[in-house]
């Protein structure tokens, strides 16, 4: 990274609203004021979004938010995450009146009121839904693919809930060069124009991996500079003055722009590489070089403009959202710090966007909640 590079960063300047904006930092570090000309993105949480879900339900950690082309907003969630305090009322014998673990999948309207939800959190019949759902993608059919990191699958569902197809064998993995068999998915795109489906295969794989969405033939896939991927390959201590590491570390996330490229988030790798659909590599932006842990690099979604000026990464280790200029992936913001109090997070670990361009963020680990940051410029 180029330490001489102004970058703007996102700061709360008002507790009560919730409202970001900017400041400049220095090569020192040090932030002065600046006036913002309208162009970078800024944000203000509502704290009204969500309404209080019905039956008592609560949410585990979320690990994924999609919105679908109605402004619809999807989350997974893990109830197996839930305490036994936090789910008293499902105790045997009930140990309280409150709370219920929610469905693994749930559909929000734009005011934030449950539409429906699905997938039974005591459902032993693997053969129907995913455990350990993450990755979630609602396609321009109103298919529901949802992944399932610990077990190897993919489902594709309609949008009520009807499993459709599945990709991937239950607990069966052969390594990244398999063509058939997933290790690890962890998120989802369909191109609406060709429906072939690109998916992060990354917690035990190190690809990308493309299938066809109508029936579930492979295409292709790649590994990290639009090489093969290498599951031999010895990942050794991180320093941020390394070259980064010609293999992927964790591949997290995925989105494709509306000319033609993929971003892939490469967790542990602290980085953000872009291909060509057939898998040309085409450029890197390393994120937070020190982060250390689970990386800077977790989810990646574009604003909703037609030329998608801006692209937005979750980080998950240092609890906020960068902002950064596609054409360049330049950083040019943040906003976010490590908390639980209202704008702040615990793990963003899923992220969508809107047609305004409002972001949606899910959080992970003891965060467990879906917060709205409203677009202001």
């Amino acid at each position: 990274m180029n330490k001489s590079l102004h970058i703007l960063i996102l700061s709360v300047m008002s507790a009560g609203l919730g409202l970001f904006t900017a400041c400049n930092l220095d090569d020192q570090g040090h932030s002065t004021p600046t006036v913002m000309a309208g162009s970078v993105p800024t944000f203000q949480v509502d704290p009204s979004w969500p309404r209080e879900m019905p039956n008592d339900w609560i949410m585990g950690s979320v690990t994924a938010v999609f919105v679908d082309k109605q402004d619809h907003i999807w989350v997974t969630h893990l109830p197996e995450t839930l305490t036994p305090e936090e789910t008293s009322a499902v105790q045997d014998p009930p140990i309280g009146t409150c709370c219920v673990p929610a469905p693994v999948v749930i559909e929000f309207d734009p005011q934030g009121e449950v539409v429906q939800a699905w997938g039974d959190p005591s459902n032993q019949d693997v053969s129907e839904f995913p455990r350990n759902a993450h990755g979630l993608f609602v396609d321009h059919n109103d298919f529901v693919w949802v992944g399932s990191y610990r077990h190897h699958r993919v489902m594709k569902f309609t949008r009520n809930g009807e499993l459709v197809m599945t990709l991937g064998m239950y607990d069966v993995n052969e390594g990244s060069n398999h063509p058939e068999l997933l290790g690890g998915p962890s998120g989802v795109w369909v191109d609406p124009d060709t429906n072939e489906v690109f998916i992060s295969d990354g917690y035990r794989n190190r690809r990308v991996i493309v299938y066809d969405g109508d029936t579930g033939a492979y295409l292709r896939h790649w590994g990290a500079y639009g090489n093969p991927p290498d599951d031999d390959y010895e990942f050794g201590a991180r320093d941020p003055n390394d070259p980064p590491p010609p293999q992927f570390s964790t591949v997290h996330g995925l989105t494709g722009s509306h000319d033609g490229l993929i971003y892939v988030a490469d967790r542990r790798g602290n980085r953000i590489q872009v291909f060509q659909q057939h898998g040309e590599f085409v450029a890197e932006k390393i994120v937070a070089p020190g982060t250390l842990a689970s990386g800077s690099a977790f989810v990646i979604q574009l604003s909703p403009d037609l030329a998608q000026e801006w692209l937005y990464l979750a980080d998950g280790t240092n609890h906020k959202v960068w902002t950064l200029r596609r054409s360049d992936l330049t950083i040019v913001g943040e906003f976010g710090r490590g908390g639980r109090q209202v704008g702040q997070f615990l793990r963003p670990h899923g992220m969508g966007i809107d047609s305004h361009g409002n972001l949606y963020v899910g959080e992970a680990s003891t965060g467990r909640r879906v917060q709205k940051f409203t677009l202001q410029q």
